[in-house]
């Protein structure tokens, strides 16, 4: 086995080692407690289990995660990339590839991390400005405002509140719903 192997030369290159498992089913617990800044997986080819503990993993408290693996058969390695896995290294681990390829895992990690950023905030954005349209449409039609007052309306509530437009927006929509009659 390459544990010992890759420990040694992480110690040598300066690396800490937080902790080595047997088991990937105790992945997630560990993480959380030792916290480590990589995660490295030993596998001649990942188990559809280890690969979920992963996407688990993945999910609820992602980090950079590299799988040393024997196997390169196509399947796996895709499996390996949809569970979230940052680099994913076939056969032969030469002591002087490891820096080169935990700085790898971590850049793919941190760009993966950016673009999931950029598409949350895309999401948020589109999800506010649907919220504030149907806002506009119920100040259209309750209080008989063309689209350009109800729009106005909205941003003085905001303005005056203190409050985001959305929130304000937000706001404006529950209340019809419960003024709506039952029934």
């Amino acid at each position: 086995h390459r544990v010992p192997l890759i420990r040694d030369d992480l110690t040598r290159l300066g690396y800490v080692v937080v902790g080595v498992l047997d088991s990937a089913t105790l992945i997630h617990d560990c993480v959380l407690q030792l916290a480590p800044d990589v995660v490295i997986v030993d596998s001649e080819s990942p188990s559809r289990d280890t690969l979920e503990h992963l996407a688990a993993l993945s999910a609820s408290n992602p980090r950079p995660v590299v799988v040393f693996a024997e196997d390169g058969a196509e399947d796996p390695l895709r499996r390996a990339l949809q569970a979230g896995v940052s680099a994913y290294v076939v056969a032969g681990l030469q002591p002087q590839r490891l820096a080169p390829v935990l700085q790898v895992a971590i850049a793919r990690f941190e760009q993966d991390k950016a673009l999931r950023a950029q598409l949350e905030d895309a999401q948020s954005q589109l999800s506010a400005r649907k919220t504030i349209e149907r806002a506009k449409g119920i100040l259209m039609e309750q209080a008989g405002l063309s689209e350009e007052n109800a729009h106005r309306h909205l941003r003085k509530l905001a303005m005056d509140r203190g409050h985001k437009l959305a929130d304000v927006a937000e706001r404006i929509i529950e209340a019809r719903e419960l003024l709506r009659p039952m029934g």
